[in-house]
C-alpha cells in the first residue's frame, strides 16, 4: 500500500510541477492574435540537423524557457520539410520538392531565409502583425534563450 502510495505521491508531483510548450499552427495564429496580442516564435528545424534535435531536446525542454514561451509568446515548431499546404496571413504556401525525396517548404524559405540562404535551425520572430522583427540562424542554449526571451518581452 506504501509503494502504491508513494508511485501515485511521484506521478502526481511530476505531471503537476512540469509543463509542455504548447505549439500552435500557422493557422491558429490570427484567431489566437485576436484573442489576445503577442509575439510569434516560430522554430524551423529539420529531423536531419543535429543542432535542430539538440535545441530540441535541452533548450525546449527547460521548465523557465517553456512557462515563459507559453505565457507570453505563440510558439510554432515548423519543420522544414512539412509536406502539407499552410495558409498563412492570406496566402498559401506549398512544398517545393527540390530531389528525390527532398525539398523545402515555401514558408520555411519565407521565414528562416537570412542572406539568401537558409540554415538550420532558425527563429524567427513575428509581431502581432506577423511581419518579422527579428531572425537568427544558429543554435540556441537555453542561457542565450533566456536572454533573448527577456529582450523580446520588453
Amino acid at each position: 500500500m506504501k509503494k502504491l502510495f508513494l508511485i501515485i505521491f511521484f506521478f502526481g508531483i511530476t505531471s503537476t510541477g512540469f509543463c509542455q510548450l504548447k505549439s500552435s499552427r500557422f493557422e491558429e495564429i490570427d484567431s489566437l492574435q485576436q484573442i489576445q496580442k503577442r509575439k510569434t516564435i516560430v522554430f524551423i528545424h529539420t529531423d536531419w540537423c543535429q543542432f535542430c534535435q539538440r535545441m530540441k531536446s535541452t533548450t525546449f525542454k527547460n521548465q523557465e524557457i517553456i512557462n515563459t514561451l507559453n505565457s507570453d509568446f505563440y510558439f510554432i515548431d515548423f519543420n522544414a520539410e512539412e509536406k502539407r499546404d499552410i495558409s498563412f496571413n492570406n496566402q498559401r504556401f506549398k512544398y517545393r520538392p527540390s530531389g528525390n525525396n527532398v525539398g523545402v517548404h515555401e514558408l520555411a524559405l519565407q521565414l528562416g531565409t537570412i542572406s539568401n540562404q537558409i540554415t538550420y535551425p532558425v527563429l524567427c520572430v513575428l509581431n502581432e502583425k506577423n511581419e518579422i522583427i527579428f531572425q537568427y540562424n544558429f543554435y540556441l542554449s537555453t542561457s542565450d534563450f533566456k536572454i533573448l526571451l527577456g529582450k523580446l518581452k520588453e
